[in-house]
């Protein structure tokens, strides 16, 4: 049977790809606060701004490509079972073959009636004021917004309760709940941490691989052939 890998993914994964993280060093959100375009507030207060926030931010996702981080977590599926559970919105890790991914914080490429958070269709064109679901309630970003609930949080926890070996690329895991999630799995797991400026130290399980999410991913392939 094939190990179970479970990899926990950040904005650093696709920072090499180009996609901009949404905040600023100055915690701006492409020079919004982050209050007016990333709460249901801001939304209710604003939605035309808020709309084209997001419009921007997916018009920009076709401009990018996945890289060779992505690729190679792809990959990785050859040999393991392999899950993603990401804090991005983007679709790299799909675009580059993962096939099982889980996303904490929404997806660009979807949107949601404002009555029923169930009802989820794609969405790859602008989305504008005046465009409703079937119920006739305006659709919005499938994305999880400050002040509201993770529903995949439940799923992902799930699956680190079973992971063989954990993976931690391009996330500094200082956002709850996601934060959390790396307590789930089992005790004594091999766990490897890829990020350029790591704030651990490697311990008896822990591997901590000081590198960009494309170099560092290098390395970790190294590492599990052996």
């Amino acid at each position: 049977m094939k190990k179970h890998i479970v990899v926990l993914t950040g904005a650093g994964v696709s920072a090499e790809s180009g996609v901009k993280t949404f905040r600023d060093s100055n915690g701006l959100w492409e020079g919004h606060e982050v209050m007016e375009v990333a709460t249901p507030e801001g939304f209710a207060k604003n939605p035309e701004l808020v709309l084209d926030f997001y419009n921007q931010r997916r018009r920009q996702l076709f401009e990018v490509e996945p890289n060779s981080a992505h690729y190679d977590l792809a990959d990785l599926e050859k040999q393991f079972n392999v899950s993603v559970i990401t804090q991005n919105v983007d679709d790299l890790h799909e675009r580059a073959g993962s096939t099982n991914v889980v996303h904490l914080h929404g997806e660009l490429l979807k949107v949601r009636s404002t009555y029923d958070a169930n009802d989820i269709q794609d969405w790859k064109t602008d989305l504008i004021l005046g465009e409703m679901c079937k119920r006739g309630y305006q659709l919005r970003p499938h994305i999880v917004w400050f002040g509201e609930d993770v529903p995949m949080i439940e799923k992902a926890i799930t699956i680190c309760e079973t992971a063989d070996i954990l993976v931690i690329i391009g996330t500094s895991l200082q956002v709850y709940p996601a934060a959390g999630l790396r307590h789930y799995v089992p005790q004594g797991t091999r766990t490897y941490f890829i990020d350029p400026k790591p704030n651990i130290d490697s311990t008896k399980y822990l591997t901590v691989i000081a590198e960009t999410a494309t170099k560092g991913m290098k390395q970790l392939m190294e590492f599990l052939k052996h």
